[in-house]
């Protein structure tokens, strides 16, 4: 049978979902978990496939994958959840049909990203990301794929404040290697008054500008959810997603007390007329 899950990972110390050599993924050690628990002989021959890729440091809370089994009793979170490390958990599970592929049928993701909005005028982050709705040619916003096309349709960018932070959602059909990030360092740099709306409109048009452009940091991007044209019927485990919140909750305590640690280390600025 086939079986889809829903992965959540925090990403920082990998280098990406997709497995490489010699290097800690998250395929990697759900693929070592799989194996351990006899779920699958190996990810070839369970026809394994996920919804997307992620790069290092980005991290995942709808990420899917699928792949063949004949013990599908076993296939399910808490199971799985017991040979995984403790930054990346199954929450939900479904038996999907046979040539179920979560990247090929996917008909959107969407990913959010989440910064320090302080420094920015969020009225003109909003007013920019209109221009980037719609269907266009992103390769002013992507890192190059050769033999890609770097054409696609942005369904929406929800931008939103809460507190000192940010949250940029955006959904389109497929993105683009870096696609993201890119747009964020674009409405950042109109959000500081960098750029203006016209310089944007100007990288829609690659065939008449051409810019290149950094990519807004990893640790601040989320690989949110995936939409297929059919609904699918997740399962969703509820001990499994107890013990996420209890994962999650050990490291935002480490994290806020990790800022403040690094306040203390920085020294007292000094009075304006002693610098």
């Amino acid at each position: 049978m086939r079986v889809a899950l829903k992965i959540a990972y925090i990403g920082s110390n990998y280098h990406g979902s997709q497995i490489q050599p010699n290097v800690p993924t998250v395929e990697g050690e759900l693929f070592k978990a799989l194996k351990e628990l006899e779920i699958i002989k190996d990810p070839k021959s369970a026809n394994f496939t996920s919804s997307g890729r992620t790069d290092s440091g980005v991290h995942a809370m709808g990420q899917v994958v699928a792949f063949d089994t004949d013990v599908p009793n076993l296939a399910i979170p808490r199971v799985i959840n017991s040979k995984l490390p403790g930054t990346i958990w199954a929450w939900a599970h479904s038996l999907v049909p046979d040539n179920f592929d979560p990247r090929r049928h996917a008909v959107s993701r969407t990913y959010r990203y989440i910064m320090c909005g302080e420094q920015y005028d969020i009225s003109r982050i909003r007013s920019a990301s209109k221009l980037l709705q719609g269907t266009h040619d992103f390769s002013n916003f992507c890192t190059n794929e050769p033999g890609r096309g770097t054409v696609r349709t942005v369904e929406r960018i929800d931008v939103r404040v809460s507190g000192n932070l940010t949250r940029i959602d955006v959904e389109a059909n497929s993105f683009l290697w870096n696609m993201v990030r890119k747009i964020v360092t674009a409405l950042m740099m109109v959000g500081s008054g960098v750029r203006d709306e016209e310089w944007l409109e100007q990288m829609l048009d690659p065939d008449s500008y051409e810019e290149g452009m950094g990519s807004a940091h990893a640790y601040g991007l989320v690989f949110m959810d995936v939409k297929y044209p059919i609904p699918i019927e997740w399962v969703e485990d509820g001990y499994a997603i107890r013990r996420a919140h209890e994962r999650v909750h050990d490291h935002l305590v480490r994290y806020r007390v990790m800022a403040d640690v690094l306040e203390h280390l920085l020294p007292i600025v000094p009075p304006s007329d002693e610098i």
